[in-house]
């Protein structure tokens, strides 16, 4: 059985992992025939309430992503991308907050050291990258001197920071994919598009998720 690493933020779309993404994209892998293994930085921060949007207590990124995955969840560090077929980066803005902080500073962001290391591995050693709605921003970060190819969607101001790493990006519908057959990178804009329906955004990651485990 083919496995999947998947890399959480948290539990939230404000200061994590999208909640609907990462059940999503859970959901999808086991449908495929695969099976997942989750981890998150071990990281505190500040948090944010999602009712008023004012900031709330510290929180802690494996804390809160063990609520997406009933308590099953690994240390960053701990991922050994030799023991996986690929791997996938569910968005939220965790994914720019947590794993580099493009959400402050766009294509001059810096990056999680951990984060560095597992997609440069995965890319090393040709396994699949899958990432949902801003996470392919990390991806570019880091691999966008290989003039990779991503999407987020059809936002401009982001696709053009995108681009200033590196990497192109491609307009994409929020129920549809993008695959770059040649670095094996497979993106999908999910809730970069805020008023899209759950079931759209779940449209586009069952797709992602079924190229990913058939490259895999």
């Amino acid at each position: 059985m083919k496995k999947i690493a998947v890399v959480l933020t948290g539990c939230g779309f404000q200061d994590g992992s999208e909640v609907t993404e990462a059940i999503s994209s859970l959901i999808s892998i086991g449908r495929y025939g695969a099976e997942y293994t989750c981890f998150a930085p071990d990281k505190t921060f500040d948090s944010q309430n999602h009712m008023t949007n004012e900031p709330a207590e510290k929180r802690n990124c494996m804390e809160e992503s063990a609520r997406i995955t009933r308590g099953q969840i690994q240390s960053l560090q701990e991922l050994d991308p030799q023991k996986f077929d690929g791997i996938l980066f569910p968005g939220g803005f965790g994914a720019a907050k947590h794993l580099c902080n493009w959400a402050e500073k766009g294509a001059s962001a810096e990056v999680n050291p951990e984060a560095v290391r597992v997609i440069n591995d995965f890319y090393s050693q040709n396994k699949p990258i899958g990432a949902l709605c801003i996470a392919p921003a990390l991806i570019a970060k880091v691999l966008g001197s290989n003039e990779i190819t991503v999407t987020i969607g059809d936002d401009n101001e982001t696709a053009q920071e995108i681009e200033k790493t590196g990497a192109q990006h491609e307009n994409c519908p929020v129920n549809d994919y993008v695959t770059d057959r040649q670095h094996r990178i497979i993106t999908s804009p999910a809730y970069m598009y805020g008023e899209a329906q759950p079931f759209e955004v779940s449209q586009g990651i069952d797709g992602l998720v079924k190229e990913l485990v058939e490259m895999a």
